[in-house]
């Protein structure tokens, strides 16, 4: 959807490509992005209204998407996505979380990104910020979203990456998964990645 994104993916791609040789460890499904991601790492609100950070979701397996409870299509279909693989696994689905950060803050109160996640599922949640701390974690990860001018009615269109972002129970990068992967092949690599990390809560 970003160009700028696009060609990051496309180098990330490229770059598991060429790591890939120099490992016996049998390919994942979807895309291997570690060491080319950093850490989670945030500071932000949650649906609740409680001050949150990556801390809280250590020992966990972490999934990140960065969208908004307006989204007609992607939002709604990536996260609707996410909760069929999340119903497909049985063993260590319930230390699986879905962070969903608005790039939308001014239109996605507290209460309203709480209704929003919770119709995909208990483990999905949402994770609003300031401009500055908004700004902070895209560029972390180099998400890109952009707000179009309001139209007479105050409604306004947004882009935005379409990635999600999978840490392992340690907070490192570990996968993302994009549109174009299929929900068996993220359900696989969720299965093995939680197994792989399968270290006791903190």
């Amino acid at each position: 959807m970003m160009r700028r994104f696009a060609k990051w993916t496309a180098a990330a791609m490229i770059a598991v490509g060429l790591l890939s040789g120099c490992t016996s460890e049998p390919p994942w499904r979807t895309h291997d992005i570690a060491g080319l991601v950093p850490e989670l790492s945030f500071a932000l609100t949650d649906d609740r209204g409680r001050s949150v950070s990556a801390k809280d979701y250590r020992g966990r397996v972490t999934l990140l998407f960065f969208g908004f409870t307006h989204c007609p299509d992607v939002c709604p279909t990536t996260l609707a996505r996410l909760a069929e693989t999340l119903r497909s696994i049985e063993a260590g689905r319930d230390d699986v979380r879905v962070l969903v950060v608005t790039v939308d803050p001014a239109r996605d109160s507290t209460a309203v990104m709480h209704q929003y996640v919770q119709a995909f599922g208990s483990q999905f949640v949402g994770l609003r910020g300031d401009a500055a701390a908004l700004d902070a974690l895209t560029r972390r990860y180099r998400v890109t979203y952009t707000l179009g001018k309001p139209d007479a009615q105050g409604n306004y269109e947004v882009t935005h990456s379409t990635a999600v972002f999978v840490f392992g129970r340690d907070g490192l990068a570990r996968l993302m998964f994009t549109p174009k992967d299929t929900t068996a092949a993220i359900a696989e690599d969720l299965r093995r990645l939680i197994l792989a990390s399968n270290h006791p809560k903190g």
